[in-house]
């Protein structure tokens, strides 16, 4: 058990060795996304188009079932701080059930993408491409599920050099596989969008077999895999406990920014396109925030484990004063180079590069309002799982998102007439009163731990 006396650089040491690796594992990860974006823009504007509400529509159904494998995080790290292995076990299985049982239950509705895409205003092309996308994409749920589980129980064990690996090795693989796929080369067929569905898919897969070696050589003590049938009522319901008001929560954000797409693609396809560049841009650099959120979860967790309220205090202010600082950088270069940034996305022979390029720009330095913002709601968001203090943070969550943000970014766009960087404003506002009140709510109450304490009850 580690001293309660940590100085604050020696917290800040901590959060940092624990999340570089989480740190640049979300970005490996995420530039598996953006290499689909960046490839299916030089490959068609339409495609690229598709590729964006496609995988956005995926994504929202994704997040509610990660909330599961979120979940896993602070219960690991809480059972592991008291040297409670059985527990660590129990938990990470009924985690992987619950992303199984989940995963194979929300594939129905795929099967009718296209007609969904339509009847939300899309362009009939568009929602025709993502219809093919998504019929393939689909069947990576439960792999890219099991994958989130397995990378919680290793960070909760402090095992993040794996899970940067692993994510890298993926990522190398969907750019070759991408690159032979969608656009034929080395003799593979010219698959398109098609093309990009396979490599996503196949790297799911991978990361699966990859991170399943890794434990059963190096993790052995844990058994994960031991009788993996066997059911475990109690441990199940706690996991589904914590992890549905992490799973809504993800939902309400994720689906704030799936709506901000649904309304760019009332505007227009090229608006659209604009819009899923400027989220590549501004998503890549929020995974280093979802990296100190991650390590924030699992420092607090384990000062819950040893009921360690001035360490929590103080990784606290650590943690969020480290994704702020990094807030200020990134927040820099938006305003200096934003069209530099958005003309990486764009093939240079393509003729409505110089629009898209002008309509990104004004969205990126929109986005560099709400890097700080973005940022501190995902950290006080990590503490608060930290603690296992989910339900009422999602109730703040939800309103802000959904009765702040989206009626805000309507009213800008469409009849204030601001258009797409109107739509962008009303989500820093979101943002900002998520920020707020999920601050408030960290430090006004979930900070506090008492000895007698399992866990914080809502």
């Amino acid at each position: 058990m580690e001293s309660i006396a940590l100085t604050y650089p020696q917290h800040a040491r901590a959060i940092w060795k624990l999340g570089l690796p989480l740190i640049l594992s979300n970005v490996a990860q995420f530039a598996i996304h953006m290499t689909d974006t960046v490839m299916l823009g030089w490959y068609n504007v339409t495609a690229l188009a598709a590729v964006t509400i496609a995988s956005t529509m995926f994504f929202v159904i994704f997040i509610v079932g990660a909330g599961f494998a979120q979940a896993v995080s602070p219960l690991v790290a809480e059972a592991a701080e008291g040297g409670d292995e059985v527990r660590v076990r129990r938990v990470t299985r009924m985690g992987m059930w619950l992303s199984i049982i989940y995963g194979l239950a929300v594939t129905i509705p795929f099967f009718w993408t296209e007609q969904i895409l339509v009847a939300i205003g899309q362009d009939p092309e568009v929602a025709a491409l993502g219809h093919i996308y998504l019929q393939i994409v689909i069947w990576q749920m439960v792999p890219a599920l099991i994958v989130w589980t397995l990378k919680s129980f290793l960070a909760a064990l402090e095992h993040t050099a794996i899970i940067l690996w692993a994510t890298v090795g993926t990522a190398v693989l969907n750019v070759l596989v991408n690159y032979l796929l969608i656009f034929g080369n080395w003799g593979f067929p010219e698959l398109g969008i098609t093309g990009a569905a396979i490599a996503s898919l196949s790297v799911n897969i991978a990361a699966v077999l990859m991170l399943v070696a890794y434990i059963n050589r190096y993790l052995p003590q844990y058994e994960l895999f031991k009788n993996f049938w066997r059911s475990d009522a109690e441990i199940m319901l706690r996991v589904f406990k914590l992890g549905w008001p992490i799973g809504l929560t993800s939902l309400a954000e994720g689906g704030l920014f799936s709506a901000s797409a649904v309304m760019m693609g009332w505007i227009g396809a090229l608006e659209l396109a604009a819009h899923g560049i400027a989220i590549q841009l501004a998503g890549l650099t929020f995974m280093v925030h979802i990296g100190f959120s991650q390590a924030a979860t699992v420092r607090a967790g384990r000062a819950l484990g040893r009921r360690d309220e001035e360490g929590l205090r103080r990784g606290g202010k650590t943690a969020i004063g480290m994704s702020a600082g990094y807030a200020l950088v990134t927040s820099s270069l938006f305003l200096l180079f934003p069209a530099f940034l958005v003309g990486l996305f764009v093939d240079p022979s393509d003729p409505d590069r110089a629009m898209l390029i002008q309509i990104g720009a004004s969205l990126v330095m929109v986005a560099a309002l709400f890097q700080l913002v973005d940022g501190l709601q995902v950290l006080a968001l990590g503490l608060l799982r930290g603690v296992q203090d989910t339900t009422v943070p999602m109730l703040m969550a939800t309103v802000s998102y959904w009765l702040i943000g989206l009626p805000v970014s309507y009213v800008m766009a469409f009849p204030l007439g601001l258009g797409p960087v109107g739509l962008w404003l009303g989500l820093v506002i979101g943002l900002g009163c998520a920020a707020v009140t999920l601050l408030w709510r960290f430090w006004g109450r979930s900070v506090r731990i008492t000895p007698a304490m399992p866990v914080l009850a809502e």
